[in-house]
């Protein structure tokens, strides 16, 4: 590496590193709404889940890598070590519940399922939207307001998965009971971990504006 790649700020390296990221996580997230509404080749569909979660998988160590070997970054290594691996929980989620939902022999969706997917989708389109607003920081409220729908949408999650699990055991079915309270509890933990992205986003954007 030369002097230059030493002292100047490696802006654009960091930021493309992770709009890719945040590309893979919106891919994962659209592919579980499209996976749990159209229950139909399923290890099929986990197979392409775990090549979106491997190619973010590599993009995480990149990250890290670049890190490892940059003197001076646009953003505090903390910041870009929390942002990485907060961004990567989130796939990890979605793959996690996806390749268990195959494992368990799961043989159909419910509303629940679809719609905890479909607020992880929009939490995500949220987040991609203040990961490229970080780029600049012209605007820290733009990214403040796109962080503050993701912790509504997290909220809404926790209602969802309540109301699921409520009538979950009004069945009887043991094992049923014991399969689908994981899947709906790992879904709603996708949006937890969307909010942990947004925290550090709306971190970054006051610190940085």
């Amino acid at each position: 590496m030369g002097i230059k790649e030493w002292v100047v700020p490696q802006d654009k390296v960091f930021f493309d590193l992770f709009d890719r990221l945040t590309r893979e996580v919106v891919s994962a997230a659209d592919l579980l709404v499209e996976f749990v509404e159209n229950f139909e080749n399923v290890k099929e569909q986990c197979h392409r889940m775990k090549q979106i979660e491997h190619r973010g998988d590599e993009i995480t160590h990149e990250i890290y890598e670049q890190l490892n070997r940059t003197f001076i970054t646009p953003l505090e290594p903390e910041e870009i070590s929390r942002l990485a691996s907060a961004l990567d929980d989130i796939l990890d989620y979605i793959d996690g519940t996806a390749q268990q939902m195959y494992s368990y022999g799961i043989t159909e969706t419910d509303d629940s399922m679809i719609e905890l997917a479909k607020l992880i989708q929009l939490s995500v389109v949220e987040i991609e939207k203040a990961v490229n607003g970080i780029r600049s920081i012209k605007n820290p409220g733009l990214i403040e307001e796109r962080c503050i729908e993701v912790n509504r949408l997290e909220n809404v999650a926790d209602n969802v998965l309540g109301h699921a699990i409520m009538d979950l055991f009004k069945t009887q079915d043991a094992v049923t009971i014991i399969k689908l309270k994981d899947i709906y509890q790992n879904l709603e933990m996708a949006t937890d971990k969307c909010e942990d992205v947004a925290n550090v986003l709306s971190d970054i954007a006051i610190r940085h504006s």
